[in-house]
């Protein structure tokens, strides 16, 4: 049994409480958008108009019990975070029985990503990274509710590297939904990272979900800056058999990187 056991019961049984009323797809889609737009109006001051119009919509369609039930949810998603990290969000999501199978829609289970991740994030690699690049960078181009990021962040913690401070993660999710479930662990974690709504094989993007600690650490500057050094390098070297680097085809906004990897 996981740290996380009983506080993802009870955020089921919260949920369920108000099915007799409301869809539970709907009633958890709303709860997982409501609390990322919370988390994210406390900080990003460019998006919060229009999202606390949208919050307010979103409330507005419950009765006050409910909107009670909500902020008792994510009262329990930190109190579970705070046992230990792990895909709490996602767990839950199971337990309610609300993967789309129609979509193809399945989270990867925690304990794979845990294996998956100490695969990746081998002690010598990050270290080497972080030596000569100051941190590392993760791109995750189907992250459902951040299980992956989340156990990468656990390996980094096990090797005493901080990914509050040297970890970046871009995560993009089609899912609305998972894009908000990603959003409100990666932010109770704190973990630098930009959460996008869109299409990683059409490259079509539509919402940019930047966390708490993406903010307040500076990371477009950051990355912005660490973007235009490998490009300078690139530029005067080019590996061989490579031509210059071009643009990646990505949305520039001024505020993201043009060039993404994986590590």
């Amino acid at each position: 049994m996981t740290p996380h056991h009983e506080h993802i019961r009870t955020i089921c049984k919260l949920l369920r409480s108000c099915t007799y009323r409301y869809d539970l797809h709907a009633l958890f889609s709303d709860c997982m958008e409501a609390a990322a737009i919370a988390m994210s109006n406390a900080i990003d001051l460019a998006n919060r108009d229009a999202r606390e119009k949208r919050y307010l919509d979103i409330v507005g369609r419950y009765e006050r019990d409910v909107v009670d039930v909500f902020t008792k949810v994510l009262a329990e998603i930190v109190l579970a975070l705070e046992a230990g990290p792990g895909d709490v969000l996602g767990v839950a999501f199971a337990e309610l029985g609300l993967g789309n199978a129609a979509r193809g829609q399945f989270f990867t289970p925690y304990p794979i990503c845990q294996l998956m991740a100490g695969t990746l994030g081998a002690a010598d690699q990050l270290a080497g990274i972080i030596e000569k690049s100051g941190f590392v960078r993760a791109l995750e181009p189907a992250c459902g509710a951040g299980a992956m990021i989340i156990a990468l962040a656990e390996i980094m913690r096990a090797q005493d590297l901080n990914y509050q401070q040297q970890l970046h993660v871009t995560a993009i999710d089609i899912d609305p939904r998972a894009v908000h479930m990603a959003y409100i662990q990666f932010t109770l974690m704190h973990i630098p990272a930009v959460v996008i709504v869109g299409n990683s094989l059409s490259m079509e993007m539509r919402e940019h979900w930047y966390t708490p600690a993406h903010i307040l650490g500076g990371w477009s500057a950051k990355l912005a800056r660490r973007d235009a050094e490998e490009t300078a390098r690139q530029l005067i070297d080019p590996a061989p058999g490579r031509d210059a680097p071009v643009a990646a085809p990505w949305p520039d906004d001024g505020t993201e990187p043009r060039q993404l990897r994986l590590f």
